[in-house]
C-alpha cells in the first residue's frame, strides 16, 4: 500500500481520478446493450444472430472511433477532447429518456453508433494519465486508469433493476449524472502532458466523417445495401469500418502497421480486451438461454464477471510491471484457452459455469493490464496513436464474439463451435507470445532500466557535486 500511494505522488493523481473516471463513465454507456438487452428483445422480436449484432454494434463502433480518437489525441489538448467525448456520449440516453417509444431497430443502431464514443474514450483516458507519471510505473497508472472497466460492472447492477421499473428505455437515463461527474472532474482536475505532432483540422474531419459513415454501415450492412446478405454481411462490416478509419490515418502512422509486434499484440488485445467487452454485452443473453436465468439474475451475474475482470486489470499491470508483460501473457493466455476449451467440449452445470466464466474473465483482465504494459515501452512517441489502434483491434475482437456466438447459436443450437473458434484464436496468439518472449524482453524491461539509469545517474550527479 505504501509502494502504490509513493507511485501516485510521483505523478498528479488527481489527473489519474479524472482520467479513471472518464473512462469509467465511458465503459458504463459503452455497454448499455448488454444488459438491457433480455428486456429489448421481447419488444423488438431478434432472431439469435441479430441480437448478437445489437449488443456487439457498439462495440465495434468504439473499435474504428478510437482509431480517429487516438490520432485527435495525438493534435490537441486530451482534457477538451475527453470533454467532448462525454457530450457525444450523453445523447443516446438523453434521446431514450425523451423519446422511448420511438426506436427502431435500425434507429437502436445508429444510437449504438454513439454509444461507441463511450468505449473511444480508451484512447484518451489512457494516455493522457499516463503522460502524468514517469516511466517506470506505467504499467500500474495504465492499469488504474484503465480499471474503468469497472463501469461494466454499474451496467449489470443498476439497469436491470430500473428497466424492471421503468421500462429499459427510461432506464438508460442513470448514465446521464455518471457522465455529468466525469465532465466535471475532466473541468477541475483533467491534465494532459503528453507531446502534440498532428494537425486538429484534419484529425477531427476524419473523426467526425467516421462517426457519420460508420452509422451508415451499420444499418445498411444487415439490409444487404452493400451487395452481402445474412451472416456474411454482419461478419464484414468491421472490415468496412477499418478501411473507412484507415483513409484518415496520417501516413506516419501508418507505417506501424508494417511491424510485426502491432500484429501480433493486436492480435493478443483483441482476445484479452475484446473477450472482456464482448462477454460483457453477450454474457447476460447466454445465461438466460443456456441456464433460462431470469434477467436480472443475469445482469447480476454478468456485473459480477465484469468486476473481477476489471479489478485483476491494475494487477496485471503490476506484475508485468515486475516481470514484464512479455513473460506474463503466456500465462493468461494459457487460461483463455484452457477456459474456451471447456465450453468449447461442455455445457457445464451452472454453478461451474459461473467458476469458469469468473476464471475467463480473470484472465481477461490481467491479460489486458499485462498487453498495455508493453505499449508505451515499444512506441514511447506513439502510445497515443498506438492505443488507438490497438485498442481498435480489441473492439474488433469485442465486435466477432457476440456475433460469432450469435450465428453459432442460430445454426447448430450450443455455444460449443463459437468457443471451439476463439480457443485456436488464442492458441496461436500464445504460439507466438512464446517464440517472441526472448526478443521482446530486450525492450519490455525498459521500465526497469529507466530506474537503473535514474539511480546511476543520482549517484554520479553526486559524486560530482561531492569533487566540485
Amino acid at each position: 500500500m505504501k509502494e502504490l500511494l509513493t507511485m501516485l505522488r510521483s505523478g498528479n493523481w488527481r489527473a489519474l481520478v479524472a482520467s479513471f473516471l472518464y473512462f469509467d463513465t465511458g465503459f458504463t454507456v459503452w455497454l448499455l446493450y448488454g444488459p438491457l438487452a433480455p428486456y429489448m428483445i421481447h419488444s423488438l422480436h431478434l432472431t439469435d444472430a441479430e441480437q448478437g449484432f445489437l449488443v456487439a454494434i457498439p462495440i465495434l463502433s468504439a473499435a474504428i472511433l478510437r482509431v480517429g480518437m487516438g490520432n485527435l489525441y495525438q493534435s490537441m489538448n486530451g482534457r477538451w477532447l475527453a470533454m467532448g467525448g462525454v457530450a457525444l456520449s450523453a445523447i443516446p440516453p438523453l434521446f431514450l429518456l425523451l423519446y422511448p417509444d420511438v426506436p427502431s431497430y435500425s434507429l437502436l443502431i445508429v444510437l449504438g453508433v454513439l454509444l461507441g464514443v463511450g468505449g473511444a474514450s480508451f484512447a484518451v483516458a489512457l494516455p493522457m494519465a499516463g503522460s502524468n507519471y514517469p516511466a517506470k510505473v506505467q504499467g500500474t497508472v495504465l492499469g488504474i486508469a484503465a480499471a474503468g472497466n469497472i463501469g461494466a460492472v454499474l451496467d449489470g447492477f443498476l439497469f436491470p433493476p430500473l428497466a424492471a421499473h421503468f421500462g429499459w428505455a427510461h432506464a438508460t437515463a442513470a448514465a446521464l449524472p455518471l457522465l455529468a461527474l466525469a465532465g466535471v472532474s475532466l473541468f477541475f482536475w483533467g491534465k494532459d502532458s503528453a507531446p502534440k505532432s498532428g494537425r486538429v483540422r484534419p484529425a477531427l474531419l476524419g473523426f467526425v466523417v467516421t462517426l457519420a459513415g460508420l452509422a451508415v454501415l451499420a444499418v445498411a450492412t444487415p439490409m444487404g445495401w452493400l451487395g452481402l446478405q445474412g451472416k456474411s454481411a454482419l461478419l464484414m462490416l468491421p472490415v468496412y469500418g477499418v478501411l473507412l478509419a484507415g483513409i484518415f490515418l496520417p501516413q506516419r502512422y501508418r507505417l506501424t502497421l508494417r511491424e510485426r509486434d502491432t500484429w501480433v499484440i493486436i492480435l493478443i488485445y483483441a482476445i484479452t480486451f475484446g473477450g472482456f467487452v464482448g462477454m460483457s454485452a453477450y454474457v447476460s443473453l447466454l445465461l438466460v438461454a443456456l441456464y433460462h436465468l431470469p434477467k436480472m439474475d443475469a445482469g447480476m451475474l454478468m456485473a459480477l464477471f465484469a468486476f473481477t475482470g476489471a479489478m485483476l486489470r491494475p494487477l496485471g499491470g503490476i506484475i508485468a510491471d515486475r516481470i514484464s508483460g512479455a513473460a506474463a501473457l503466456r500465462w493468461f493466455l494459457g487460461g483463455i484457452a484452457l477456459m474456451d476449451i471447456v465450453f468449447a467440449t461442455w455445457t457445464p452445470p451452472l454453478d461451474l459455469a459461473i467458476g469458469f466464466l469468473l476464471i475467463l474473465y480473470a484472465c481477461f483482465g490481467l491479460g489486458n493490464g499485462a498487453t498495455f504494459q508493453l505499449v508505451p515501452l515499444r512506441w514511447p512517441e506513439k502510445t497515443g496513436i498506438m492505443t488507438g489502434i490497438i485498442g481498435a483491434a480489441g473492439g474488433v475482437g469485442g465486435f466477432y464474439l457476440p456475433v460469432i456466438l450469435g450465428i453459432t447459436k442460430q445454426e447448430t443450437g450450443t455455444y460449443h463451435l463459437g468457443f471451439a473458434f476463439f480457443a485456436v484464436l488464442t492458441s496461436i496468439a500464445l504460439g507466438m507470445v512464446f517464440v517472441l518472449r526472448q526478443q521482446w524482453l530486450s525492450w519490455s524491461h525498459h521500465g526497469t532500466m529507466a530506474v537503473a539509469m535514474e539511480k546511476t545517474t543520482s549517484t554520479l550527479s553526486k559524486a560530482g557535486a561531492v569533487t566540485d
